[in-house]
Formats: structure tokens, C-alpha cells, sequence
């Protein structure tokens, strides 16, 4: 039976809060490049996917930094990196700062791989999916507040000032991390790894590791698919969603439009994934979220109508990813030794990220061919997903059944 651990409470409320604060630019980031800089929707594509190639390349650091020496610190650490970026966004004058908010707020991104690896620390390998499900229902509540708050402060204000609110609940979360939280690690667990030497994993470990390695296959997949979504969803709204409409009336739309994203991941977290995982088990539930993740990209092109694919469209991919997200990094921390959890989850962001750099690399690319090819393209991808889930779950997951430690 799962037990409720009142750090998990606490980490609920920071991921909440973090992705609030990050969620709020949603609507507002593509269409400020574009409006205040005259940004192309290549070159926006370009200085979105530039915050995931900069937390591609500081992930499994910040991971091995974490098990190495402590969660804690990392998290607090990487929490300023996140206040200081949206300080530089709001500020921007030029493109090239806007570029810098955004590299820096990915070089200190770490924050929900250390936050994903503490749940591990703090829950048994029964607990686990459920606790990091707790991680991504603070992930749902703040994309239900977070798009709709955003798209309501630059509507009825200006694109800058969600970039200074982003500051003030990012500086809330530096606060409400350091007076409320533990290290999870203690002295003797960390004292074992730097003993073990860094915990890190090489390319010919994933290579023979067969389960990992269709994890992070389908991770890229899963990843690359919804960063094609995000990239475009709000170019897509004003050219076709709300042909026509004013600005104010745009920023509005997306950002109700996408709190469809967050309704349907808070639910899943908070009503269906212990029994879906009880009853289907995470191998299963990767094929399913596959399957209808793909369904809700397709339905986008289809649709091209606000109210379906905000309350249809988005619902389904939120499901989706709320069922077979937190099943796949749960199978990705059972395929290694419990001393490198934090490392798996870097490799793993790793692999996510890289696919969320080629999906927002390619959305503008393809936006411009074809309003609607981006969802066209993410769905089919998710689809071919399917194959490399079929093949994990032949896999005997956990692979690896490491002996208790002292900790």
C-alpha cells in the first residue's frame, strides 16, 4: 500500500510551483520573439529548443552532482538559475538575451531530475511509479494555472510581465525548498557512492542494457512528438485557432486552451494511474499512452477548432502522457543499481531532451511547410513508438535486482 510521505507533499508543491512559473511564458514566448523582435518561426524554434540543448548537455552532471552530494543543494542551486533567467527575459532588449535567459534557465533545469531522484530515495520500488506520479501531478496542477494565468497577465497586461511573475513564484520555490526540505541522502549513502566512484552510466552500459535501451528510445519518441506540439501550438492558434482574432484574444485562447493539458494530467495522477498500474502494470501503459498520445496529435490537424482541441485534443494527450510518463522513468530506474538513480534519471532526461531539441528544431521547420504538419508528423511518430513498447514489454523489467545497502 502506497504511503503518503509529507516530502512528497513538499515536493508537490515546488514542482507545482516551478512549473507555474514556467508554464506561464507558454503562451506568451513564441509570440513575444515574434512580435517584439521580429523573430521568424525558425529562429523561434531555434531559441526554444536552445533551453533543451542546454539541459541535454547539463542533465546527467547535474544528476551525478546530486547523487554525489546531496539533492538538496542541486535542487536550491538550479531553482536561482530559473529565477535569474526570467529576470533576463523580461529585460531582453535583443534577440541574443533572449537566446542567454533561455540557455542559462536550461543549464540550471536540473531541478526536476533531482526532484524525480529524491521520490526515488524516499520510496520503495512498489511506491515508485505512484510517487513520481505525485511529481507529475504537480506537473498537471501548474499546466492547468500556469497557460491560463499567462495568457491572462499578457492579455490584460503586457508578453514581459509573465516573465516577472515567472521570477516571483520561481524565488518562492528557492525558499519553500530550502526551509521545508531534507536531504534525502544521508552522510553514509553519499560517502558509498563517492566510495564507488561516479555513479555515472557509459554508452556500452545502455548498449547492453536492453530495457534501458528501449526506454530511452521511446522516451526520444515520446519527447520529440510533443516538443512538435509546443513549439507550434501557439503559432498554430493564430494562424488558424483564432484566425483573425486580436492579440490579446490570442494570447487568451492558448492559454485556456491549453489548460486542457494540465486538467487532464492532474486527474490521471490523482485518480487513475495506481490502479491502471496495478491492474496493467507500466509496461503495458507505455503501449497504451503511445497509442492514444499519437490518437491526440492527429485529432489536432483534424479539428483545427479551439474548443475540440483544447477540451478533446489536449485532454487525450494529457491522459496519455500522465499514464505512460511516470511508467517509463519508473522502468528506467529499475534497469540499474539503486546508487545510480540519479544518473539513469539524467541519461534519461538526456534522451527526452534530445528529443525535445529536435521536435522544437523541427516544429518551426515544418510549420512553415504546413500549418498542420507538426501534429501530422508528432502523432506518426508516436505511433511508430508502439514498436520499441511492444519489444519492452517482453523485456524482463526490473533487469536488475540489486541487493539491499546500507543507507
Amino acid at each position: 500500500m502506497f504511503k503518503w510521505d509529507k516530502r512528497l507533499w513538499t515536493l508537490f508543491l515546488i514542482v507545482f510551483c516551478n512549473f507555474l512559473g514556467g508554464t506561464i511564458v507558454l503562451p506568451s514566448l513564441p509570440l513575444y520573439a515574434q512580435r517584439h523582435f521580429d523573430a521568424s518561426p525558425e529562429v523561434i524554434s531555434i531559441l526554444l529548443a536552445s533551453f533543451f540543448i542546454a539541459q541535454f548537455l547539463a542533465a546527467p552532471f547535474i544528476g551525478r552532482l546530486s547523487d554525489r552530494y546531496g539533492r538538496l543543494p542541486v535542487l536550491v542551486i538550479s531553482q536561482i538559475g530559473t529565477f535569474i533567467s526570467f529576470i533576463v527575459l523580461g529585460g531582453a532588449t535583443t534577440l541574443p538575451m533572449l537566446f542567454a535567459g533561455r540557455i542559462l534557465d536550461g543549464i540550471t533545469g536540473g531541478n526536476v531530475i533531482v526532484a524525480q531522484a529524491y521520490v526515488t530515495d524516499i520510496t520503495t520500488r512498489s511506491e515508485r511509479t505512484r510517487g513520481l506520479g505525485v511529481i507529475f501531478a504537480g506537473f498537471g496542477l501548474g499546466y492547468i494555472l500556469g497557460p491560463a494565468l499567462g495568457g491572462i497577465i499578457s492579455a490584460f497586461f503586457d508578453d514581459r510581465a509573465t516573465f516577472f511573475v515567472g521570477a516571483a513564484i520561481s524565488l518562492f520555490t528557492v525558499i519553500l525548498t530550502w526551509v521545508t526540505l531534507d536531504e534525502s541522502l544521508t552522510p553514509e549513502r553519499r560517502a558509498l557512492n563517492a566510495k564507488i566512484g561516479k555513479p555515472s552510466i557509459r554508452p556500452r552500459d545502455v548498449i547492453a542494457n536492453v530495457p534501458l535501451r528501449w526506454i530511452l528510445i521511446i522516451g526520444f519518441g515520446a519527447q520529440l512528438s510533443i516538443a512538435l506540439l509546443q513549439s507550434s501550438i501557439a503559432l498554430f492558434s493564430e494562424a488558424e485557432l483564432f484566425k483573425g482574432a486580436t492579440a490579446q484574444t490570442v494570447n487568451l485562447g492558448v492559454g485556456l486552451m491549453l489548460t486542457g493539458i494540465g486538467v487532464g494530467q492532474f486527474v490521471t495522477q490523482l485518480a487513475f494511474i495506481k490502479p491502471a498500474v496495478e491492474r496493467f502494470g507500466e509496461q503495458r501503459l507505455v503501449i497504451v499512452g503511445a497509442f492514444f498520445r499519437g490518437l491526440g496529435m492527429l485529432s489536432i490537424a483534424i479539428f483545427v477548432s479551439p474548443w475540440l482541441v483544447g477540451t478533446i485534443s489536449l485532454t487525450m494527450i494529457a491522459v496519455s502522457s500522465g499514464l505512460m510518463m511516470p511508467s517509463l522513468q519508473a522502468l528506467a530506474t529499475s534497469c540499474v543499481p539503486e546508487n545510480q538513480n540519479g544518473a539513469v534519471l539524467g541519461v534519461y532526461q538526456s534522451a527526452t531532451s534530445l528529443g525535445i531539441i529536435t521536435g522544437t528544431a523541427l516544429g518551426g521547420q515544418l510549420f512553415a511547410i504546413g500549418d498542420r504538419l507538426p501534429f501530422i508528423v508528432g502523432g506518426l511518430v508516436l505511433w511508430l513508438m508502439i514498436m520499441p513498447a511492444l519489444m519492452l514489454s517482453r523485456c524482463p523489467v526490473p533487469a536488475f535486482r540489486p541487493a539491499k545497502q546500507a543507507v
